[in-house]
């Protein structure tokens, strides 16, 4: 079995979003800025993906500490911001389902990413099917490891990213540089 694991889209993914959704909402209650989105290939319809839900808590930067106290409250545990500026990640409490969660701050490049992405794979079935076949792929080789896979996705992800319109020039290159260890 290869290391990657990419599986056909399951209707069952914007289920267990809203599962887990309506914990985290609820816990984040009293943070006024804060909104769940379901962000990640598992937030598209009909795209390939590796079956872990990606979810970002997006508050203004001023709410982040409540937002990351919040999480800790129903027992996430935080990691730090894993080396990403603007981002706080979080091992969640149970396995159910896979999930990875970040507390993100509004409007840096890594949330901007997330939400171009998903919106332009939920409208462009070309890019979206063009991003299947190239994960699924880059996991069907039992030697890949993530790293590699990540920088195999970069190309079709610049791709989405120029189609969008949200990102500058120097945004796109700042991108494929934390996308592909060779850009």
């Amino acid at each position: 079995m290869s290391p990657i694991e990419v599986v056909d889209w399951s209707p069952r993914w914007a289920e267990q979003f809203e599962e887990v959704a309506d914990v985290l909402r609820r816990a984040l209650a009293d943070v006024r800025s804060a909104t769940v989105e379901h962000v990640g290939s598992t937030s598209v319809p009909g795209l390939a993906a590796k079956p872990i839900l990606d979810i970002d808590v997006i508050v203004d930067h001023a709410d982040v500490p409540d937002a990351v106290a919040a999480l800790e409250g129903v027992g996430y545990v935080h990691r730090g911001d894993l080396g990403v500026a603007g981002r706080e990640a979080f091992h969640a409490p149970d396995d159910g389902p896979r999930r990875h969660v970040y507390v993100c701050t509004a409007g840096t490049t890594h949330v901007r990413n997330h939400l171009a992405v998903r919106e332009v794979l939920r409208t462009r079935d070309d890019l979206r099917d063009a991003y299947s076949q190239v994960k699924l792929a880059l996991a069907a080789d039992p030697q890949m490891d993530i790293d590699t896979y990540l920088a195999g996705k970069s190309e079709v992800v610049q791709q989405v990213l120029e189609v969008s319109g949200e990102f500058s020039d120097d945004e796109l290159r700042a991108i494929r540089r934390l996308n592909d260890a060779n850009a």
